[in-house]
């Protein structure tokens, strides 16, 4: 929204003002940022997916900031105490598409705007929801989860195993129901990253689309406390049977992953790209992936752009000590989590030109 601001919405109506602030982020980023961001020649319109899981509702209370924008929450009620318990009597998730509200939002789009843009339909709905871990904390809660991972192994194996049967039974769903879109051109993945590639979908691939044409995303950034050999043990295996189901896989977001890459990670089925985010050995990761073809997917320090005044030279220095790491490795940058510029609109765009001087320096 800051950003935004001298790009303001004149349309009325909550669905006109919804296209056209997806235009207008468009235009804002070419002129404010200008990144390496592509804009496509056409209008997407996502299809109105729902997953339910566990058939329940997962109440949260939010906490707001300053300028009153929600950025934290506590969930207000964990149902699984007990897992010996509570774990056999959850219900199965539920998944819902609504085929007509899509259609009315892409018919809008095109009475409106379809004569310049051609209007595609896409499936946004499986960006950010396929890591297991986010369902045993929103189960459990944090503390209890942790605790029963040292006290009832046993159970939190079953747990994950309960998890990785509704995420599979979801993929499933989609692909029977035909909702599956590509993803493999100038389409967000998640974590920030785009999908450009020339091996999706699959050779010999046809519709509809599979899941093995598809990029997927997951993370696990609740475990982040969990030893590299307790998450081997307990967590990993749920992960390798949802990555096993895309063609290409992007693991992790802003939990470090240095030290579990040799055990788990680097064995994830379909890798291609790898989350180093500002919590994670840099040098460490570029000794791993240099010379292969998984591609060091770096997200520097957020505190350099969102917090107090813009320091470019140490944010320089914050850049090359990447480029030094990530020498001979596939490497692209995405700036994640800078929830404000203050009041500076321009510090983003100095930050991309200070980054491509930098690569200009460093080849």
């Amino acid at each position: 929204h800051e950003v935004m601001e001298p790009y303001p919405c004149l349309c009325e109506s909550p669905d006109a003002r919804e296209i056209e602030w997806s235009l207008r982020m468009k235009v804002m980023n070419h002129e404010t940022v200008d990144d390496d961001k592509v804009i496509s020649p056409t209008f997407t319109v996502p299809w109105r997916i729902e997953f339910r899981p566990f058939n329940m509702d997962f109440s949260v209370n939010t906490a707001k900031d300053a300028n009153g924008r929600s950025l934290g929450y506590a969930q207000a009620h964990h149902p699984v105490s007990d897992l010996d318990r509570d774990l056999p009597a959850l219900p199965r998730s539920t998944f819902r598409v609504d085929r007509d509200a899509t259609q009315v939002k892409a018919n809008l789009a095109e009475d409106l705007i379809g004569d310049i843009l051609p209007v595609t339909l896409q499936n946004q709905s499986l960006r950010w929801v396929l890591g297991p871990s986010r369902y045993a904390i929103m189960l459990m809660g944090d503390e209890a989860f942790m605790m029963a991972m040292a006290d009832h192994p046993d159970g939190i194996r079953n747990l994950y195993d309960r998890i990785r049967d509704e995420l599979l039974a979801y993929m499933d769903w989609q692909e029977a129901e035909g909702l599956l879109t590509l993803n493999n051109d100038n389409d967000f993945i998640g974590s920030g990253s785009y999908g450009f590639t020339r091996d999706l979908p699959r050779p010999g691939s046809g519709s509809p689309v599979r899941m093995h044409d598809l990029w997927g995303n997951v993370n696990s950034q609740e475990t982040i406390c969990v030893s590299p050999a307790m998450f081997e043990e307990l967590v990993y295996s749920a992960y390798a049977a949802v990555a096993a189901r895309f063609g290409l896989t992007y693991y992790g977001c802003c939990e470090p992953v240095h030290a579990l890459w040799e055990s788990c990670i680097s064995k994830l089925p379909n890798l291609r790209k790898v989350s180093i985010s500002a919590w994670c050995n840099e040098q460490t990761m570029g000794d791993y992936l240099r010379g292969g073809s998984i591609i060091y997917s770096r997200k520097p320090s957020p505190n350099f752009i969102g917090i107090g005044g813009f320091d470019e030279s140490a944010f320089r220095v914050h850049i090359l000590k990447t480029l030094s790491a990530a020498r001979g490795c596939p490497l692209e940058f995405i700036f994640r989590d800078i929830y404000s510029l203050k009041g500076d609109l321009g510090r983003a765009g100095r930050a991309v030109r200070i980054v491509r001087e930098c690569i200009d320096a460093a080849r």
